[in-house]
């Protein structure tokens, strides 16, 4: 099924399940179709399984959504303890998201199921009515198992996959991988049918040369990503220069919107750091997983300056990562997309498509780990192994058995509802919010025609000042003029210091 399908299914309002390969374009779609459903004044709850995969997408866990937390079973008290605002939440919700669902339990799934219906008062309807959209692909890592907890399985096997029935949307273009050879690789992994010529292509690029630079290397385990890139930023003997996140947000939510995101708190960088990307930039300027070097600092912001892999050098501007429960923001927090790029785990590549990577699998301890990890590539010329188990090379024969009736179902589907793509060629143009859009670098430049300090980074000078003349009653539009920032930005750092109870005049 084409990705113009799959969208116009998802916005007849039926449930659906959304998958097909990594590279397919599943997160595009999910994108657009999140979009579109805000125009249409949907309220769309948009959630993922883990908090990383959360950020990705601009949502929460559906743990949190649901108000289940960690819990593997609904207490006899748990209605009684729901808070109003997640009751509130949930009636309100036309449509719920859920992404990377091959990491869900059955057993939770139900448990999203059976609190919704009892929320919204609809104990007969699937979800208690809400349209539910399901992305993800069960080749990729599945749920964690732990000893003392409750033992599950994918979501197809779960009462309310049975009860939603959804359109399987089975995305077969690849818009990764271009290399016929390495594409037959991975088709055969997850086809579970890795013959002696495949191996033996994977094993000849042991070791690879992989061309001038510094290239990333993809580890199964933190404790060796964190050790290589550590090492490497001591090597260099440029000057240090330190980013420190800001954030907004009850300590409570902040605190899990940064154990969720890949910004890291504080960001040590040298000229010559290797790094990455870890967000699709507004203006495309750079994507999730592009990967380049520190040449320099900008002047007038010390922000910096990054040549990437592509050829292209720009300076690398602060974004922001939002925690959202529907359309309430729960915490934000304020940070350059970038992050050391020598080592990165598997499991923290999910979603990234890079220029090449050093491959680590000899560690590998779970089905579809290896396929997550070769697929970041998009040729075979541009991956080079350190080691390979056999666990690598395995997948699930759950997963195997789920995709063969996924083909067949997506196959039927692509017929049935054939018919929407040709209503849609009826259907008026919508306009792109974002397509006359001013980029970026513009928008700033432009405010700080009024405010000369606004998006630099707080220096220890300035800080001081700031809290020195507050305490002393100044006010508000005065410390704007006195430090360069809008009014916005002084009451942020102010209720930084001070509490989020904090109330500026």
């Amino acid at each position: 099924m084409d990705q113009a399908l799959a969208l116009e299914i998802m916005r007849a309002g039926h449930h659906v399940m959304l998958t097909g390969p990594a590279g397919a374009g599943k997160t595009y779609v999910l994108n657009e179709f999140i979009r579109i459903a805000k125009n249409d004044k949907k309220y769309i709850a948009v959630t993922a399984t883990t908090g990383l995969a959360a950020t990705h997408i601009g949502g929460n866990t559906i743990h949190s959504w649901s108000g289940i937390g960690i819990h593997d079973e609904l207490g006899p008290k748990f209605f009684e303890h729901l808070p109003k605002g997640r009751r509130e939440i949930i009636e309100k919700t036309d449509i719920l998201v859920i992404d990377e669902v091959s990491m869900l339990h059955d057993f939770r799934l139900d448990l999203v199921d059976s609190v919704a219906r009892v929320v919204r008062k609809r104990p007969e309807e699937p979800f208690g009515g809400i349209q539910v959209v399901l992305c993800g692909d069960f080749f990729q890592l599945p749920p964690v198992n732990r000893r003392e907890g409750v033992t599950g399985g994918f979501v197809v096997h779960s009462k309310a996959w049975a009860a939603l029935d959804p359109v399987i949307c089975y995305l077969h273009e690849q818009h990764r991988q271009d290399d016929d050879t390495f594409l037959e690789i991975l088709n055969a992994l997850r086809a579970g049918d890795i013959r002696r010529h495949h191996a033996e292509a994977l094993l000849a690029r042991t070791n690879a040369e992989l061309g001038e630079g510094e290239i990333t290397e993809l580890h199964t385990v933190n404790v060796d990503v964190d050790r290589i890139n550590q090492a490497k930023l001591r090597e260099l003997d440029t000057e240090e220069v330190v980013y420190t996140m800001d954030t907004t947000g009850s300590q409570n939510y902040v605190d899990t919107l940064k154990r969720s995101c890949l910004a890291p708190e504080e960001l040590v960088l040298r000229t010559g750091a290797l790094v990455m990307c870890i967000k699709n930039s507004p203006e495309r300027r750079y994507v999730n997983g592009s990967i380049g070097t520190v040449v320099g600092f900008e002047d007038s912001t010390n922000y910096p300056i990054v040549q990437l892999r592509s050829g292209k050098t720009l300076t690398i501007q602060p974004d922001t990562w939002e925690l959202r429960d529907g359309t309430r923001k729960r915490a934000s927090l304020n940070q350059l997309p970038l992050r050391l790029a020598w080592a990165i785990t598997v499991h923290k590549s999910q979603g990234m498509t890079l220029d090449a990577a050093r491959v680590d699998l000899r560690r590998a301890f779970v089905e579809g780990m290896g396929y997550v990890a070769l697929s970041r590539v998009r040729r075979l010329d541009a991956l080079s192994l350190s080691g390979i188990n056999r666990m690598a090379l395995k997948v699930s024969e759950d997963a195997l058995a789920i995709d063969q009736g996924f083909r067949a179902k997506a196959a039927e589907a692509a017929k049935a509802f054939a018919p929407l793509l040709e209503a849609a060629k009826k259907r008026p143009k919508e306009k792109n919010p974002k397509a006359n859009a001013e980029g970026w670098a513009a928008k700033i430049e432009k405010m700080r025609e009024t405010y000369p300090n606004a998006y630099k980074p707080w220096e220890e000078a300035q800080d001081a000042l700031l809290k020195e003349k507050f305490l002393q009653g100044v006010h508000i539009e005065e410390l704007s003029k006195l430090l360069g920032r809008h009014e916005g930005s002084i009451k942020m750092r102010l209720q930084k210091h001070y509490g989020e109870d904090l109330i500026v005049l």
